[in-house]
């Protein structure tokens, strides 16, 4: 179904990009948002991802690939503004399911952590862990949607999976000292 949906929408059918969009709308928007750790930005981020899917979409060949396409778009879309809008970075508030595993206040913690170690990250290393992590796309489908080789993908992964442990390691021992003083 969503191959035809695809088609009707490429060939300029107005309700086809709309009940497509409807379909992926608030997903496009979490990512943008851990990316981008602001509201706002999210937003705009996920309108010109809107906007420059309607407008390329003819010229998508592959309706099979349209998510990997999407979530390229969609990546540019929210480094071009990390690029031109560095706004004072918040802690986002992240969905439920990334720390969902023990008490309520367990989670509270897991998800608070993670937020705070997102927030130290590069945008290029908050960007491909989302797309890794939130969006659950394969490393190659990461090579192809940033547009660098998959032995490239896998470096970036890897350091950015490691700046993430750090980030919390560092931030867990500076709460550590701070309850001990």
């Amino acid at each position: 179904m969503q191959r035809a949906v695809i088609e009707q929408a490429s060939r300029g059918d107005r309700r086809a990009f709309e009940v497509l969009t409807s379909q992926i709308i608030d997903r496009l928007f979490g990512a943008a948002y851990l990316i981008l750790h602001d509201r706002t930005l999210a937003e705009d981020a996920v309108q010109e991802t809107l906007i420059r899917t309607w407008r390329d979409l003819p010229q998508l060949r592959d309706p099979d690939r349209f998510d990997a396409w999407l979530h390229r778009v969609l990546a540019h879309a929210c480094l071009d503004l990390a690029r031109h809008e560095r706004p004072e970075r918040q802690t986002a508030e992240l969905p439920a399911f990334l720390a969902d595993d023990g008490t309520p206040e367990e989670d509270v913690a897991a998800r608070d952590a993670i937020g705070r170690g997102l927030s130290r990250l590069t945008d290029r290393e908050r960007t491909i862990l989302v797309l890794r992590f939130f969006l659950q796309l394969s490393v190659p489908e990461i090579s192809e949607a940033m547009r660098i080789p998959v032995g490239t993908a896998k470096s970036r992964l890897h350091h950015a999976q490691n700046a993430m442990r750090a980030a919390i390691d560092a931030d867990s021992r500076v709460t550590l000292r701070g309850e001990l003083a």
